[in-house]
């Protein structure tokens, strides 16, 4: 398909219908990977005698690379062609998919997931990019909230697939069931997708920017986990190092001439307070959607296909009603959703303390997800639209983008000191009362983040900046529904200004 196509697809066709199916079975690939590698963590370390801290890498191992080059994948996009990096990106994942279901040992299945990362920093900022791009202007909000929402739909049952294949022919087919996406994905976008790129883009990419980020999170994140088996002198120096690369990293954003993360987006009083607040409820999000699953099947002796089917309620929820807590935010503002949705997200997670040795799903585990997803789904679109609104309307491809690696940082750090803070380590994952203790300790830490969160919005959200009535807003396109899920797969992730993102849509958190 030429370049000149895009901007002019119609919904209604059925290359507009072919173009939708592409975009959602490519983001899918990644949603299923977020919702089904927990649910097999048990599993993996029994089959292949990995460690907590090796499982523990399993998911940051994907979640670094995938955090550190995610902006530089939609620069990459918008420069050579948003179809061209996202076949690639599609290509590569399924390769290193394949990697993952033959890994011999659990260094090679670590090493697959870095490389699975590096495909879904190209495959995912393409995804929605390429709806913004060549769908007519008339048709990109139905073409983006039917993404959205089909895309809520696969993150939703990704869980109870994960279950039923960990149950079944086993925890190396989590990613097999990615190779025949993939080819469906190469064949349609080959066939159906026009290409289309950002003509203005120009200059160099900000390759040392993404390679410090990467460098910083991975030292810092190294040290969070080693520090499980005890504070060492290599633990303290990967510390003092990653610490070290991240100040280099703020030092060579601002005096990039197009910097991969813009620093004066945190001119910004909001756009840097609903940061902080991202940081913190999708780092409690991580650590609980990590040990709960451990927690149903070693603790409360759950099967696989039992411990993912508990998560669906969560997404189920935030289907049906995020539009409407979008809507709601936006006639109140935003302050009070962003302080009552985490705190009522906390409740959902003190409520989890209820979990242990033979307990119920229906009176245990159903009322505390439920009550977490209420506050997932008061809280997310509110999230979304609130980043957007913080920065001007060229900006907030951009601003979506920082938000999402935001969040992914947060996952990738939390997964990291968790198990250690709340004292679990080594082998302790297979002995029961270990992870038992260990879990009611990780849940109050979590509660306590999701409790900060809802405390610093309070403190420092201002006014309704969601009325367009005050202020120029980019706004989420929600005519299915809005922010169905937290803010992971960016939407239109444009270095160089351009239309606003629809709300970002993905799992909830891998880890």
């Amino acid at each position: 398909m030429a370049t000149s196509e895009a901007g002019t697809l119609r919904l209604g066709t059925a290359q507009g219908r072919w173009v939708l199916m592409a975009t959602v079975l490519g983001s899918s690939m990644a949603m299923l990977d977020g919702t089904v590698v927990n649910v097999a963590l048990p599993r993996i370390g029994t089959d292949l005698g990995a460690s907590l801290a090796s499982l523990q890498w399993t998911l940051n191992a994907y979640l670094l690379t995938l955090a550190g080059l995610i902006l530089l994948g939609g620069a990459l996009g918008d420069r050579y062609g948003r179809r061209r990096v996202f076949l690639i990106g599609v290509v590569w994942f399924a390769a290193a998919s394949a990697t993952c279901a033959a890994a011999p040992n659990i260094q090679v299945l670590i090493a697959a997931r870095a490389v699975q990362g590096i495909g879904g920093a190209l495959l995912t900022p393409g995804s929605l990019a390429m709806l913004q791009a060549v769908f007519h202007p008339d048709d990109r909000s139905a073409a983006v909230g039917l993404w959205s929402g089909l895309g809520g739909v696969s993150a939703a049952i990704g869980p109870f697939v994960g279950g039923w294949l960990v149950d079944g022919p086993g925890w190396r087919w989590i990613f097999l069931l990615n190779l025949p996406l993939a080819a469906a994905v190469i064949a349609v976008t080959t066939r159906s997708v026009p290409e289309s790129r950002d003509e203005s883009a120009s200059g160099r990419f900000d390759v040392p920017g993404a390679v410090l980020a990467a460098l910083a999170l991975g030292a810092i994140t190294y040290a969070l986990t080693a520090a499980g088996e005890g504070v060492s002198a290599a633990v303290l120096v990967s510390g003092v190092t990653g610490v070290l690369l991240g100040v280099a990293f703020v030092v060579v954003e601002r005096r990039a001439a197009e910097p991969m993360l813009p620093l004066g987006l945190f001119s910004s009083r909001l756009f840097t307070a609903v940061n902080l607040v991202t940081l913190c409820v999708y780092a409690a999000f991580s650590g609980v959607f990590f040990l709960l699953v451990v927690q149903l099947q070693i603790v409360a002796g759950f099967s696989p296909l039992v411990s993912g089917f508990a998560l669906v309620p969560i997404t189920v929820l935030m289907l049906a009603l995020s539009a409407r807590a979008g809507r709601l935010g936006k006639r109140i503002g935003p302050r009070i959703p962003l302080t009552v949705g985490p705190l009522v997200c906390a409740a959902g997670v003190l409520l989890m303390l209820r979990t242990g040795p033979g307990s119920s799903y229906w009176t245990d585990v159903l009322p505390a997800v439920t009550v977490m997803g209420c506050g997932m789904t008061l809280l997310v679109a509110p999230l979304t639209a609130t980043v957007l609104a913080a920065v001007e309307v060229r900006h907030a491809g951009i601003a979506s983008g920082v938000n999402n690696a935001a969040a992914r940082a947060a996952g990738l750090l939390a997964v990291a000191a968790l198990p250690a803070l709340a004292g679990l380590s080594g082998d302790a994952y297979r002995v029961p009362s270990a992870v038992d203790s260990a879990f009611h300790t990780a849940m109050l830490i979590c509660a306590g983040l999701l409790a900060g969160g809802g405390l610093i919005a309070f403190a420092t959200v201002r006014g309704n900046v969601l009325a367009p009535a005050d202020h120029q807003v980019a706004e989420p396109d929600c005519e299915w529904n809005c922010g169905t899920t937290p803010p992971l797969d960016p939407g239109h992730v444009h270095t160089h200004g351009g239309p606003a993102a629809g709300p970002a849509a993905g799992p909830p958190p891998e880890s």
